[in-house]
């Protein structure tokens, strides 16, 4: 018995000598087969990589000399005092060929408001291109390359398909050093309240290294399939620590279709309505077995949810079947559902659990905003008022209470006596005002004084100047 332990005891240890020999081999000795070459990237990287250009971009600003320029009360006196001055800003990002016509995607924070955009393919060749429509909100912009055909160019994948472990690679240029390929994995999906550009978005996340000049270029998966927009990382530094964030594929599949449509700007569908994550602490009192989806606490009267029977304090846990836990998240389901269609919404009503069906729609514009900006004739030249509805509180992201005539932009007359973006104002000389044609009259008095009773985010004000 002890001769036969002894037998497979030396058995065992051959065996694990031979299997560590075996494994030192594999990891040290030079690819045998084509097979085993083609497990590195260079195959898809050739494929993929003509796609992905670099975009230069610039614009010219002007600036200033004096400081009290754009005063309205010193603006006057030096007003022949010092030139406006033109000054270029140059920007540096990538983008990525989406079909063979040269239809190009990239970062609305490379390319937007910019006069000139130059872009580069990986084999030298040079286009001009322009903006066909961009939208600051979710940092995307869709461009057109001028007299371009026969381009190579990338496929969209499904971007809910994708999983956290895949492998992706990331190409850009990054520093402006040239096209450049990093890899990685999925490290995380569905992340939100990452800021990008003006908002704060809906990203997938990856590992792989991305630095400034990647912005606009492409995540790509294994089969050489676009599944993101790499867009931004966290970083102190200012360099990659391995936290970076891409647009996903479904959203720049909207993006081109409506710039496909003529569309100049980003239409996405209104929500009309508010609400909040739920908590731990809220699950148990709104009959949920785990925190999931968000509760709503307002709805303005005209949501496609209120006409489809959802009420305050309904939860919302799911878009088409997809799982929303933000609002965020609600708003990306939402536009990538897009304008026009229909999504199933699945939302808890108490201990009921049901599907329905509720339309996307575009904010309406009823009644008429009537946007009027006054003219020198009048107290406050240059302000610019409009009335409030959907159209409006969306735009200006007004509180869904929001009525009467708000402030859409209140010019440097109306900035120095008070007026902000989104007040809204009720009375002007103790006068009720309800449309932009009552405060066009009210201001176009001779009065001393004016009396301005508004509303802001909710608190009333009074603002009181002398002409």
């Amino acid at each position: 018995m002890r001769v036969a332990m002894m037998n497979l005891s030396r058995l065992l240890a051959v065996l694990v000598v031979a299997s560590l020999a075996t494994a030192l081999d594999a990891e040290t000795r030079v690819p045998q087969s084509q097979a085993e070459i083609g497990l590195g990237f260079a195959p898809l990287v050739k494929e993929a990589a003509p796609a992905v250009v670099n975009i230069y971009a610039r614009r010219v600003v002007e600036t200033r000399q004096s400081p009290f320029m754009d005063d309205p009360f010193f603006g006057d006196f030096f007003r022949q005092f010092g030139n406006s001055r033109p000054r270029v800003q140059n920007s540096l990002g990538s983008g990525v060929i989406l079909s063979e016509d040269g239809i190009v995607v990239s970062n609305f924070h490379v390319v937007g408001m910019a006069t000139d955009i130059r872009v580069v393919l990986s084999d030298r060749r040079e286009y001009s291109a322009h903006v066909v429509l961009g939208d600051e909100e979710s940092d995307l912009a869709i461009l057109q390359l001028e007299a371009a055909r026969n381009l190579p160019h990338l496929g969209l994948r499904d971007s809910d398909q994708v999983e956290v472990g895949e492998l992706v690679l990331a190409i850009g240029n990054p520093f402006g050093v040239g096209q450049t390929v990093s890899s990685g994995i999925i490290s995380g999906l569905a992340r939100s309240g990452v800021l990008t550009g003006q908002a704060r978005g809906y990203f997938l996340q990856t590992d792989a290294p991305i630095n400034p000049g990647n912005s606009g270029g492409a995540l790509i998966d294994v089969n050489g399939d676009l599944i993101g927009i790499n867009t931004a990382i966290l970083s102190r530094s200012g360099g990659s620590n391995g936290i970076g964030f891409a647009i996903p594929a479904n959203l720049v599949a909207q993006f081109v279709q409506q710039a496909r449509a003529g569309n100049d700007e980003f239409v996405r569908p209104w929500a009309g309505m508010t609400g909040q994550p739920v908590a731990a602490d809220m699950a148990m009192s709104l009959g949920l077995a785990v925190p999931e989806g968000i509760v709503i606490s307002d709805l303005h009267r005209e949501s496609p949810f209120a006409v489809a029977g959802i009420q305050v304090g309904d939860v919302i846990t799911h878009v088409d079947g997809l799982a929303v836990n933000s609002p965020s998240e609600m708003l990306f389901r939402m536009s990538v559902a897009g304008v026009g269609s229909t999504a199933q919404i699945t939302r808890m009503c108490g201990d009921k659990r049901d599907i329905v069906d509720v339309a996307m729609i575009a904010a309406p514009d009823s009644p008429p905003a009537d946007e009027r900006k006054l003219g020198r004739d009048t107290a406050l030249p240059g302000l610019t008022v409009a009335r409030a509805n959907p159209a409006t509180i969306a735009r200006l992201g007004l509180p869904l209470s929001t009525s009467g005539v708000v402030v859409v932009a209140p010019g440097p007359f109306g900035a120095r006596a008070g007026l902000r973006v989104g007040d809204s104002i009720t009375r002007i000389n103790r006068a009720p005002v309800e449309t932009t044609a009552d405060v066009a009259l009210a201001l176009a008095g001779s009065e001393r004084w004016v009396l301005i009773d508004l509303s802001r985010r909710g608190q009333p004000l009074q603002l009181r100047f002398r002409l």
